[in-house]
């Protein structure tokens, strides 16, 4: 043993195997020569019953003199009980985001991962939340490690998909299939929002202590208050009517007017099974909406233009696709072609759906009542109400489905300047509906 100084590391003879040379005024602190000429610095040392090693580092980037100062302070760290060796092994093994999210998916599909209700997420949801880990979280920190993640680290993702920094293309799996990647404000907010939730998932397994996504400020998700105005309800009647002339739109438009005229959301009545319809209930019962099972009372308008629909079909869906065990799947392509350079560009299915609580509210009903029409989840009350007023959302849903009908086939509600208390103006439509569909026309008395 001697005094590790430079010439004595540089003099070290180099053998056919590795050996070690032990400083004797540092007792742990040696040097290890190996057979391929390299020298590095180390401690080895006791922990928990087993002798320990731990490098510092190669000879040349440490000195004699700065690998005995950090010898020093592993070694103390080592006489309070820390173990050095044993943490750089887990330091090394520690988890990726990438692998993280993999976890993730993994129980996600699993079932594992709970979503709204305590129940377990939805595969459309599932769909949504891969991609956004496959072009969003993955390329911009899916190599960094998870215990080192700041708050700074998830506000620079949050910008970078903010400014677009994510921007791509990708081939689907579909032929001919692509999807555009585009960032932006709410892509962003969503993103981080689900980054968030990975990392509750990490603390949850032990991971992290902590997570840094908590309390980050994201910029509010656009509020969407698109609503049709009557006169362009007029317009999407006409525009459906020229699409329906075309053998190949025929299914989207039964859908459209469907959503338009129940405020059902655009997947519920894509994938509406015929199981779900209960035409002599007057209602959807849907058995795995967004919020779950759900009931939703239709009108007679909805009830009549289902039955039709239904008539002769054997497969599962409503609205089958070429393959009658699946649902339609060409619906978003219709959809933008048939409003691409129209005045309503810009409607969406959530703007029908957003439309119809708007019709219902216009029309005087409560805002329980516009709730369970459209699947709000509003617990227990919503519940409740459904099973005992049922008779009475029924005949909500006749007046506004009806009302809705009435715009999109062109009629014209006038208005007059004299205020009704609400059951007069629901009398008014009713008397309405019933002299519209005789072929007459009468006034329609709504508050001015």
């Amino acid at each position: 043993m001697a005094k590790l100084t430079k010439r004595s590391v540089d003099a070290a003879e180099v053998r056919e195997k590795d050996y070690f040379i032990w400083d004797d005024e540092l007792p742990g602190f040696g040097l290890r020569v190996f057979a391929s000429g390299k020298r590095s610095y180390l401690i080895q040392y006791r922990a928990a019953g087993r002798t320990r090693r731990f490098t510092i580092g190669l000879h040349g980037i440490w000195t004699a003199e700065t690998a005995r100062q950090e010898a020093k302070v592993q070694l103390g760290r080592v006489a309070k009980g820390d173990n050095p060796s044993e943490e750089r092994q887990l330091d090394h093994q520690a988890i990726t985001v990438k692998e993280l999210c993999a976890r993730y998916v993994a129980d996600l599909n699993a079932g594992l991962i709970l979503g709204k209700g305590g129940r377990p997420k939805k595969p459309t949801t599932i769909v949504t939340d891969t991609g956004r880990i496959e072009r969003h979280i993955n390329p911009l920190i899916g190599s960094r490690r998870v215990k080192d993640l700041v708050k700074s680290d998830i506000n620079k993702v949050l910008k970078d998909i903010m400014a677009g920094k994510t921007r791509v293309s990708v081939k689907t799996k579909k032929l001919r299939g692509k999807a555009i990647v585009r960032g932006g404000a709410g892509t962003a907010t969503r993103t981080v929002g689900l980054l968030g939730g990975i990392l509750t998932y990490a603390v949850e397994a032990g991971i992290i202590d902590r997570n840094p996504a908590h309390g980050l400020k994201k910029p509010k998700d656009n509020v969407r208050t698109r609503r049709l105005t009557e006169a362009e309800y007029h317009i999407l009647g006409g525009i459906l009517r020229e699409a329906a002339g075309t053998e190949k739109y025929a299914m989207t438009v039964d859908i459209i007017r469907l959503i338009a005229m129940t405020g059902c959301r655009r997947t519920e009545m894509i994938r509406l099974m015929r199981t779900e319809v209960d035409a002599p209930g007057s209602c959807l019962r849907l058995v795995d909406s967004k919020e779950g099972a759900s009931i939703r009372p239709i009108g007679l308008a909805v009830v009549e233009s289902l039955e039709k629909r239904c008539e002769g079909l054997t497969g599962t869906y409503v609205f089958p696709g070429q393959d009658v065990d699946n649902a339609f799947g060409s619906f978003p392509n219709h959809w933008e072609q048939i409003f691409r350079n129209t005045p309503l560009a810009d409607v969406t299915p959530h703007v029908l759906r957003h439309s119809f609580a708007s019709i219902a509210n216009d029309l005087g009903f409560t805002e329980v009542t516009i709730a369970a029409l459209v699947g709000h989840s509003k617990g227990s009350v919503t519940s409740k109400y459904i099973h005992t007023l049922d008779t009475a959302l029924i005949m909500a849903a006749d007046t506004i489905s009806g009302y809705i009908q009435g715009l999109l086939d062109g009629i014209a509600f006038k208005q007059t300047a004299y205020a009704l208390d609400r059951d007069s103006r629901k009398a008014a439509l009713a008397r309405f509906l019933q002299s519209a569909a005789a072929g007459h026309e009468e006034e329609l008395p709504l508050a001015a």
